[in-house]
């Protein structure tokens, strides 16, 4: 495939699914689908149902149920017609959506519903038999109709779905028999005795009943992979199949009512063979080809969703992912007929028959969410010729999940619970797929829906969080910078890592795509919550400048930069030319020299000294820096010491006093040092002396006047020389002195610093070095 059709697929949201089947509309959706909905409950069950709550509230139980599967049915209406479905039906459609690891924790047991389906209708199927043979043995004629069933499925899809087709005229002999007896015979009357008469049941007790009988639209949807067009053949089989069995479930009760009367209803399971005309004799096949027609349709369905799962390398059969002559899942076969052989001889299977039931409907409820998400995620590519409104296909939803709790809510959990536990196991078991899905879109929107409100409220103080720009020539060089402003974000703000390309985009040799992905790959590998991005900049000082003010959008832009300390005096300059720059646009600038850290000591805390000044109003964010830091987990134990230099004892004292004021106001725990300078000591030496053995230095950060940055930058690398871990922290915030003051009474503390000559040197550029 060339580039250009790749990204047009991608433009026009096409999928890549090239296989064509040859089912058509009416045999490959229509027939197994309608087979499916008029099943064993229709014959044995809805008597009763009628019985119970009377014609009126049946019709209404009807209703209400086929609105939440006629609902689903367009909402995987919607799915069919904006892109080709491929082999495995549901699960294909919730892979593509949500993801391979959801995908398959809702295929694998779907699969496995699907195998144990077989042998719930195979017993059903024996049960019935004993009508006509009261001595049949049922596990027996179990195995033989799932062999039968087997046999029929493994001469493929075409045959086993024409075979169905003098079951679906049974079926309808039997219902126009019933009609029949309903206007000509006799109202059938039974007397039978109190004890006989089964207890009376609540309405969604009733309705709990009803509603399998309704849950079979995606009998069509699993053979997606066999049918020649899925945009045209699943819609329409499947919505035709959910309206005539609705108009068939609406007739049905209206005939039982005025057949027979309560108490037969109630008592007796084959009421139709009662009613209709000529007895048993022409509703029995129906029933019994409504039963074997389920079996074959879940036969056929299994495989290919095994298919599916083994495609996407889900389970460890990879083989189950071959096909015989380019259609029939052979191995998929054999796995599902011996899991269905193997089910017989579990006994009693009522208790599973309701998980599978719970599966079968989350199935049904993920459909529906699939298609409310697909369309408020506003993806360019959902196009779908059938357009549904997102509000059907989420109370088609919200009615999937809540009929699991009223059928079964034990069942209901232990379904979500295997279910949740499965999609565990395939989030880290698994791959990113290549396919892409509708998570982007869902992030995307809301990333898009927050940042349109964020930008309607303006940043204050309050809302201040250290997003931080990182600038590294080599990420690997530079990954212990990276990790302290990973640390400095403290999961508050976002990182970003920069590596910078001195050139031309043009002429620079360097694939950009492969160089980001590495350095997103590094990040992951270290563990390092940031965002990796390659810039390519003429210089260094403009490309800083640029990058920053480029970085970001809608007021959740960088606001603090991050270089590393360099190695020679020259391109220190460089960055301490970009201080005036970045001050203009409100960025704050932190130069940091990162030494090995001292492995911690038990019982013996870091240190992180934090060297007041006042003047240039840097500490606060050299505080609260500081403070981050500690909220890590690898610092927690770290105590903040905030050092200050002063003239005299009455500087010291005055100090110490405001700031023994601010710190219980700020609410960071700190102690706190202030060393009186003598006549002949110099600031550089005091602060080396101080902070020697200290693991982490703040220092604050001037801006030279222009023309003498180098002078500033040998200044600084003097004076940082000899010490530990250390940062230059300049503050170009919006609120400088707020930051951490956000109040007024705090920030007057700050407000009256020590004297000119009690700020560090890094501090001041007035003073001679």
């Amino acid at each position: 495939m060339t580039d250009k059709s790749a990204s047009d697929q991608i433009s026009l949201g096409l999928g890549t699914d090239k296989r064509q089947g040859q089912l058509g509309t009416f045999l490959g959706v229509f027939t197994p689908t309608i087979l499916t909905i008029l099943g064993v409950i229709m014959y044995l069950r809805f008597g009763w149902v009628v019985g119970q709550v009377g014609l009126s509230t049946t019709l209404i139980i009807v209703l209400l149920a086929n609105s939440i599967t006629i609902a689903t049915a367009f909402s995987l209406s919607a799915v069919a017609t904006n892109s080709r479905v491929g082999v495995g039906g549901a699960y294909y459609i919730i892979s593509r959506s949500l993801g391979v690891e959801i995908g398959g924790a809702i295929g694998l047991p779907l699969f496995l519903s699907q195998a144990l389906s077989v042998t719930l209708y195979a017993f059903g199927l024996a049960e019935s038999l004993r009508i006509v043979w009261p001595e049949i043995h049922v596990p027996t004629a179990a195995f033989v109709i799932i062999i039968l069933v087997g046999l029929l499925s493994f001469k493929g899809a075409m045959i086993a779905l024409k075979a169905q087709i003098p079951v679906m005229l049974m079926i309808g002999i039997s219902i126009l028999a019933l009609a029949g007896g309903t206007f000509l015979n006799p109202h059938v009357t039974t007397l039978p005795s109190p004890q006989e008469i089964p207890p009376a049941a609540s309405f969604w007790g009733v309705f709990a009943v009803f509603f399998p009988a309704v849950t079979g639209i995606m009998a069509g949807l699993s053979l997606s992979g066999d049918l020649a067009d899925t945009r045209r053949a699943i819609p329409r089989g499947t919505l035709l199949a959910a309206l005539t069995g609705l108009l068939v479930y609406l007739l049905l009760p209206i005939l039982l009512h005025f057949g027979a009367d309560r108490a037969t209803l109630l008592t007796e399971p084959l009421v139709w063979t009662k009613i209709s005309l000529l007895g048993p004799w022409l509703v029995l096949p129906g029933l019994w080809g409504a039963i074997f027609s389920s079996a074959v349709g879940s036969m056929l369905g299994a495989p290919r969703t095994l298919q599916a799962l083994s495609l996407d390398r889900l389970t460890p059969l990879r083989l189950a992912g071959k096909v015989r002559g380019g259609e029939e899942p052979v191995l998929g076969m054999a796995v599902t007929v011996s899991l269905s052989l193997l089910a017989v001889f579990l006994g009693d299977l009522n208790t599973v028959a309701t998980v599978v039931t719970m599966f079968f409907l989350s199935v049904y409820g993920i459909i529906n969410l699939v298609a409310t998400l697909e369309y408020l995620s506003g993806n360019p590519s959902w196009r779908p010729t059938l357009e549904v409104h997102w509000s059907i296909s989420l109370l088609g939803a919200f009615g999937c999940f809540g009929v699991m709790v009223l059928i079964h809510w034990p069942s209901t959990i232990a379904a979500l619970a295997i279910e949740f536990i499965l999609w565990l196991w395939f989030r880290r078991q698994t791959r990113l797929s290549s396919w892409g899905d509708l998570r982007r879109d869902l992030y995307e929107s809301l990333i898009r829906w927050a940042l349109i409100r964020l930008s309607r409220h303006p940043l204050t103080a309050r809302n201040w969080r250290p997003h931080l720009l990182v600038f590294v020539r080599d990420i690997e060089q530079r990954l212990n910078l990276v990790r302290f402003a990973s640390w400095f974000s403290e999961d508050r703000g976002v990182v970003t890592v920069s590596e910078m390309v001195i050139g031309d985009v043009l002429t620079t040799d360097m694939d950009y795509t492969e160089r980001q992905s590495f350095l997103q790959n590094v990040l992951d590998r270290e563990g390092i919550v940031a965002f990796g991005e390659v810039n390519v900049v003429q210089d260094v000082e403009r490309g800083i400048l640029a990058v920053s003010q480029a970085n970001g959008m809608a007021g959740l832009e960088s606001n603090t930069i991050m270089l590393g300390f360099p190695e020679d005096q020259e391109r220190l300059a460089i960055f301490l030319k970009t201080l005036r720059s970045l001050q203009r646009l409100k960025r704050s600038l932190v130069i940091g020299k990162i030494e090995r850290l001292r492995a911690p000591r038990e019982g013996v805390p870091r240190i992180i000294h934090v060297w007041w000044g006042g003047l240039k109003r840097n500490s606060d964010l050299m505080l609260l820096l500081s403070y981050l830091l500690t909220c890590n987990s690898e610092w927690r134990d770290a105590r903040i010491r905030i050092l200050s230099i002063a003239s005299n004892e009455l500087m010291k004292a005055h100090t110490e006093q405001a700031l023994a004021c601010l710190i219980p106001q700020i609410r960071i725990d700190a102690d706190i040092e202030v060393t009186v300078r003598g006549g002949k000591e110099n600031i550089q030496d005091i602060i080396r002396q101080k902070s020697f053995a200290a693991d982490v230095v703040f220092l604050g950060l001037a801006t030279p006047e222009e023309g003498k940055e180098e002078e500033y930058a040998l200044r600084l690398q003097n004076l940082v020389e000899f010490l530990p871990t250390c940062f230059l922290v300049n503050n170009g915030s919006l609120f400088i002195g707020e930051l951490i003051t956000p109040d007024e009474s705090a920030a007057t503390v700050q407000e009256k610093p020590p004297a000119d000559d009690a700020v560090p040197q890094a501090e001041s550029n007035r003073e001679p070095a």
